[in-house]
């Protein structure tokens, strides 16, 4: 499977809370440094990303924010126009169309068309060409909502599929299936973190990708791990001597946050290695970064993680 830097449309999922949209920046400045131009979507969003990068708020019309990185934060209704004008040019056909009573009942009916106006403008960005004839952007980045939600958006184009009769919506839905499931062109990025809750819904969300969507997955980013500093034998060590250390003592507290800790890296240890036996995808583990506020100088440093992890050589 291609690198989620070499292809050409990637969806970024996970559970709330992972750190989905600071790897969506991460890989969208990861591949801006590899010189290419690169379209971050956002599925009507609360806006964090703007505050991570240092730059104006993004809003649901494209904006550059730096060189070869724009970025969309899209709203459905704005989104539908949007998309409605792109694909048909014409205004005036826009109107004619849109604006038609009839027509403005069945797509307010088809279920899930508020996440296709979305998930439609992202994927026509990525066949979308300059004057000259090259493609406008080399990667659109969608950043998925949250588990539920977010596959909810993988499921539309099926959905519409199951709905729309023959004609532009319909051949639009074919059009973008046919994107999604070229493992050579798009991918699935999944994004978690090493606790059991996420790492549970994480491989429930790949089974669901893979058997009901057969969609390809690029990868699997292990979020804000912890360095190891106990070996097996100190955790057991350190288990003894808080059953022989009295409360009081003073070393009690040192004992009680080193225990702490060293169960998290088991639990951390444990999570890591059940998602490499369940999820066959190349995995790259980004570190905790407690130093300070998230801002742009640490989205940087994620990025150059995220592109160094999937250089390496595939071990699958």
């Amino acid at each position: 499977m291609k690198s989620p830097l070499d292809l050409k449309f990637v969806f970024v999922v996970g559970k709330g809370g992972v750190g989905k949209t600071a790897v969506s920046g991460a890989l969208a400045l990861a591949a801006a440094a590899q010189g290419k131009r690169v379209l971050l979507a956002m599925c009507n969003a609360k806006d964090r990303l703007s505050y991570m990068l240092e730059t104006g708020p993004i809003g649901p019309h494209i904006q550059t924010l730096m060189p070869r990185v724009a970025a969309v934060n899209m709203e459905p209704r704005a989104a539908l126009e949007e998309y409605g004008l792109l694909v048909l040019r014409v205004r005036a056909l826009y109107n004619l169309i849109f604006e038609n009573r009839f027509v403005s009942a069945f797509l307010h009916g088809t279920p899930g068309i508020d996440a296709w106006a979305m998930l439609g403008k992202a994927q026509y960005h990525a066949r979308e060409k300059d004057p000259d004839g090259r493609d406008r952007y080399d990667l659109v980045i969608v950043d998925a909502p949250a588990t539920g939600h977010g596959l909810d958006l993988l499921r539309v184009p099926r959905v519409i599929l199951d709905v729309a009769p023959p004609g532009l919506l319909r051949r639009e839905a074919e059009r973008a299936s046919e994107l999604f499931q070229d493992p050579e062109r798009a991918g699935v990025l999944l994004v978690t973190l090493a606790e059991e809750m996420p790492s549970t819904e994480t491989v429930e969300l790949h089974g669901a990708i893979k058997s009901e969507l057969n969609l390809p997955v690029c990868g699997l980013v292990v979020n804000q791990t912890v360095d190891t500093l106990f070996s097996d034998a100190e955790r057991s060590s350190l288990r003894v001597l808080r059953e022989k250390v009295p409360h009081d003592s003073p070393l009690a507290p040192l004992l009680a946050l080193s225990s702490a800790r060293a169960e998290r890296e088991q639990l951390q240890h444990a999570c890591i290695a059940r998602l490499a036996a369940e999820i066959p995808a190349r995995q790259v583990q980004l570190p905790l970064m407690l130093e300070g506020d998230f801002r742009r100088r640490e989205l940087e440093t994620l990025s150059q993680l995220l592109a160094a992890g999937f250089s390496l050589p595939s071990r699958r």
